[in-house]
């Protein structure tokens, strides 16, 4: 019966190794899709050290390929102190995931008062021109986000930009897709996004953020299988195992 569970053990950890390889892939895109995202952001959220979760999930994503190798090849050919390599790496990694999760509820907490601090400093630097960065991060998270403003449309009303054109008007980036022949004018709201874009830039960076959390609570969940079956499968030719089988 031991043999039977040691035999069951090996297979579930050579599975679990090929798991690793493919959590490894996830975990990189993640950490990418992350940082990526910052890229469209990063006017809105200032604080670089939001990306660390990122770094350290493509760090894990990298280890999790050495992992899985060294798990399959300690596994087969039984060997125990490749077999010791492979649970110390992976209490390792474990508990760098357990530090991602806690950094991600700490950033996360922080998105909505970064962004209300950095928002208005965007919205009043905005120029209408393409060269400027500030003025097409607006411009972009307004068409993705399908916003107008920092609470509404309205705000527009208080920059620099708005007073200068002087045609009562928001940028076209405020402007319904299903507008036929809109061109931002107040005089016709009903063209423009009634939500401002606080909001939805603190919806989606909160979002991101839990992807992040999520992917590092589930991988180290099969961490924590994997360290289960590579100790059992160390454990076959020791005392503690013959006493129990």
């Amino acid at each position: 019966m031991g043999q039977c569970g040691i035999t069951s053990s090996k297979t579930v950890l050579v599975f679990l190794n090929l798991i690793f390889w493919g959590a490894a892939g996830i975990l990189c895109y993640v950490g990418a899709y992350v940082f990526i995202t910052y890229d469209d952001y990063d006017h809105f959220f200032e604080d670089v050290y939001t990306l660390i979760p990122a770094v350290v999930i493509i760090a894990v994503g990298a280890l999790l390929f050495i992992i899985g190798l060294i798990g399959c090849c300690a596994t087969i050919r039984e060997s125990r102190c490749g077999l010791a390599t492979f649970v110390i790496i992976l209490l390792l990694v474990f508990v760098t995931e357990v530090v991602v999760v806690v950094l991600g509820y700490v950033y996360r907490a922080k998105v909505e008062n970064e962004v209300d601090r950095s928002i208005q400093k965007v919205y009043k630097t905005y120029n209408g021109t393409s060269p400027d960065a500030a003025s097409r991060a607006i411009d972009y998270v307004q068409r993705q986000l399908h916003c107008c403003g920092i609470h509404n449309y309205s705000d527009w009303e208080n920059t620099d930009w708005f007073k200068e054109t002087k045609n009562q008007s928001v940028p076209l980036s405020c402007c319904r897709e299903t507008a036929s022949n809109c061109n931002g004018s107040l005089a016709h709201p009903s063209d423009l996004y009634a939500e401002g874009c606080e909001a939805l830039v603190v919806k989606k960076l909160q979002e991101i953020m839990m992807h992040v959390i999520w992917a590092a609570l589930a991988f180290a969940a099969i961490q924590l299988l994997g360290m289960l079956c590579a100790c059992i499968v160390l454990c076959r030719r020791s005392r503690v195992y013959a006493l129990l089988f």
